[in-house]
């Protein structure tokens, strides 16, 4: 027959968790006793209804499916032409040369007078407050002088979520933002019984490994050995003979 020994650590915890859940019956308690023991940390991967044994075991199967990450090239442009071969109209702050481009802003007469209403450079004043003078021209050569070459896009590596289609730094930043946002912790307790979501494979087949008539036998006889669990094991004593009488 299997023997099972139960180590002091894992006696307190079992110890703490029938205190808190006095009303836990044998296979509960050993599907505790399992998640303890093998360190299980399910969660449900929601988007595939299912069920894996940790996030380290889900991240490892995305990766290797080409589900979790994608590299991806963008182009990141450097700075903003004011003006450019396009341009047909220009005005131009005095003081400081900043010019707007009746094709490169949105509101160019707008942005000048803005510009020069707060330019530091701007010493004029008339009643106090700031001068808002600036130059016009719509020449092409005058306007030829304010072009200015663009300087070529920077290529960067970065990376996709498959999940959300959000671009991320790097793959760990991927990770974590799938892991805060897309799964959920259960406990071990909780898989057996639920039949909502499908259960990955390899942790189905630990499930069905550990829970074994054997083995739960075998570790009720390791508690029933323990003085402390007295109370516990007799009521799932009692249990088990009323579910016999019932079935009888």
């Amino acid at each position: 027959m299997t023997t099972v020994v139960i180590p002091n650590v894992l006696k307190d915890e079992l110890q703490k968790f029938l205190k808190k859940n006095r009303k836990a019956d044998l296979v509960t308690t050993y599907l505790f006793y399992l998640e303890k023991k093998f360190n299980v940390k399910p969660v449900l991967f929601a988007r595939e209804k299912t069920i894996y044994q940790s996030q380290e075991d889900l991240v490892k199967k995305l990766e290797e499916q080409g589900k979790l990450w994608r590299e991806t090239e963008i182009k990141i442009q450097v700075g903003q032409q004011g003006v450019n071969e396009l341009t047909k109209k220009i005005y131009i702050c005095p003081f400081t040369g900043k010019v707007f481009g009746d094709n490169t802003h949105p509101n160019p007469q707008d942005a000048i007078y803005d510009w020069v209403s707060t330019c530091p450079e701007n010493k004029e004043r008339v009643g106090g407050l700031k001068v808002k003078r600036f130059f016009v021209s719509e020449d092409e050569e005058v306007i030829k002088n304010y072009i200015t070459k663009r300087k070529e896009p920077i290529t960067k590596i970065v990376f996709s979520s498959v999940v959300t289609g959000k671009l991320f730094n790097s793959k760990a930043a991927v990770i974590s933002d799938f892991l805060n946002n897309q799964i959920k912790p259960l406990s071990l307790m909780e898989v057996p019984t639920q039949n909502r979501f499908q259960i990955e494979e390899n942790f189905l087949a630990f499930i069905q490994n550990h829970l074994d008539d054997t083995k739960i036998a075998a570790f009720f006889e390791a508690i029933s050995s323990m003085e402390e669990f007295a109370p516990f094991t007799s009521q799932w004593l009692e249990e088990e003979k009323e579910e016999a009488g019932e079935e009888g």
